[in-house]
């Protein structure tokens, strides 16, 4: 049996609802992160942050009455935005971590696996005020640089404009957007948004020979990982002037041809843009598609060999709640969701079509592929089933796999399920996106962790087996505190381990990884 598909949900299926406090949570509003608890290796090196800029009066009063309204008199209600519950165990946020040599303690790192392997996510810069999501962390990046056997680590904030301005500050700037534009600090006027209000916190894209750190709220950012393993950001990028507004997280790389292609949504028409950046780097001209006719949240998508495949779920943006200090984002459980398919290289939107595929929502797609000669097409995603709860309460969020068949012809629908866990954050081989790939979901239990990535044995073999190669991930220990990065097996029905590495402190549960081999990082 293949095993193609590999498929896990952050840490204890996404339960953070309920989780113990952290201690001392009720901090001085000034006060830096959470100081990082060290595992009994060896003290790695830490960075010394350098003292921030005396806050102004104002600033120091506005600071103060927000902090005494968000911990006194208007605490936050729900669990999803307390950061007392959302900020607990192994999602508290750590410090900067110099590279720093790791210990392999089980096995050995395969000489296929020279590169780095890098795992983004939030991680506040400093203790929230008031409510606060997840999703509003400030984007971290977890690098295990792999050379000749040996393995460093090192984690790195993503220098977002919003990070440079609040690390000057010493204290939040900007308001965070999903739990509702709280914490608006009297320095915001000094804050020019021009230069971008994203976060970089989501996940990683390799385009045109350049390595990017993504959130879909802004530009990306262009990131390198240098041989010593520590990690470079070298500023936000905008394809020589052709990117004028965001993009989606996770654009889609034809392995074939080169070409990544891409979207953006947004709170205005046209609710959804598509375009395409040529192997060289150079985006190609925006496709808007007005046939959207509300704005849905959009996270991802998926492509084959002809079509670009979108969904419209029962999740909307929700502009005016937003203006007035709510959520950006909501569920309309009237809403009939969508599936839409165009043509990938369409000129505009004249070919696009839309098929009804009631309570089929979903957040993230593995993939998808052509069949019978083109005339239908084929996707894998998990379903939410239970979408009202997506943003409130993740702990109760179930996401059941799916195969969905569009008949182009005829206009039917089929559906089959795959599996019924509680199963996202999907990946396959990365050389079989847009093309039909093979095998069943596999788990893996024990240490909690997040989303896995494949990563071949043999890159250059045109010759190879779907699943020749390695899973990689890094899963954390609630009981010990430790943390691994774990090299599998991608042919073991158990994912066997090939390799287990020590880290030198934890690394918090984040959000989406890649691999990038030694021969693309040195040409970063």
């Amino acid at each position: 049996m293949r095993l193609s598909s590999y498929f896990s949900y952050s840490s204890r299926d996404g339960r953070i609802a309920h989780r113990r406090p952290p201690k001392n949570h009720h901090q001085n509003p000034t006060q830096e992160t959470y100081s990082t608890t060290l595992l009994p290796l060896h003290n790695p090196p830490q960075l010394t942050r350098k003292p921030a800029e005396p806050p102004s009066l104002p600033a120091t009063i506005f600071n103060a009455f927000d902090y005494l309204i968000n911990t006194f008199i208007d605490p936050p209600l729900k669990p999803s935005l307390d950061p007392r519950y959302v900020l607990s165990d192994n999602f508290a946020p750590v410090d900067e971590l110099l590279p720093t040599e790791c210990q392999v303690v089980e096995g050995s790192l395969p000489p296929s696996l020279d590169g780095a392997y890098i795992r983004n996510g939030p991680n506040p810069q400093f203790l929230p005020r008031g409510p606060y999501h997840l999703f509003d962390g400030d984007g971290m990046l977890h690098a295990i640089r792999i050379s000749r056997g040996k393995a460093t680590l090192c984690s790195r904030y993503v220098k977002t404009y919003k990070y440079k301005v609040e690390s000057e500050k010493g204290f939040p700037v900007i308001p965070n957007v999903f739990s509702g534009f709280n914490g608006l600090s009297a320095s915001a006027a000094q804050f020019n948004p021009i230069n971008g209000i994203g976060l970089a916190n989501t996940s990683l894209a390799l385009i045109g020979g350049r390595l990017y750190a993504l959130g879909e709220s802004d530009l990306p950012y262009s990131v390198k990982v240098d041989p010593n393993g520590e990690i470079h950001t070298l500023g936000r990028h905008d394809f020589d002037g052709q990117l004028m507004m965001s993009m989606t997280a996770h654009p889609k790389t034809d392995a074939q041809t080169g070409e990544t292609f891409a979207f953006r949504y947004g709170p205005v028409p046209p609710f959804l843009t598509l375009f395409r950046i040529n192997a060289n780097g150079e985006k190609q001209p925006d496709v808007p598609i007005f046939s959207m006719t509300s704005p849905s949240f959009l996270h991802d998508f998926a492509i084959t060999k002809k079509y670009a495949i979108f969904n419209e779920i029962q999740i909307g943006m929700n502009p005016l709640e937003l203006m007035a200090g709510g959520s950006p984002v909501a569920a309309n459980p009237g809403k009939v969701p969508r599936i839409g398919v165009i043509p990938r290289y369409a000129k505009d939107e004249s070919e696009m079509r839309w098929f009804e595929v009631p309570g089929f929502n979903i957040i993230h797609a593995i993939n998808a592929w052509d069949e019978d000669e083109g005339n239908s097409i084929v996707m894998v995603a998990p379903n939410i089933l239970s979408v009202e709860h997506t943003l409130e309460r993740m702990d109760l969020v179930h996401a059941s796999m799916e195969k969905v068949k569009i008949d182009l012809r005829t206009g039917t629908v089929s559906r089959h399920p795959l599996s019924t866990r509680n199963l996202d954050f999907g990946v396959i081989n990365p050389a079989f996106v847009g093309k039909k790939h093979n095998g069943s979901p596999v788990v893996r239990g024990g240490c909690f962790g997040g989303e896995p990535f494949f990563v071949a044995r043999e890159p250059n073999n045109p010759n190879a087996e779907e699943d020749d190669g390695y899973v990689v991930t890094y899963v954390h220990n609630e009981n010990t505190g430790e943390s691994r990065f774990l090299v599998m097996d991608a042919r073991s029905p158990s994912l066997e381990i090939i390799a287990a590495v020590r880290l030198p402190r934890r690394v918090p549960y984040g959000f989406h990884g890649l691999f990038v081999r030694d021969t693309d990082l040195n040409r970063l």
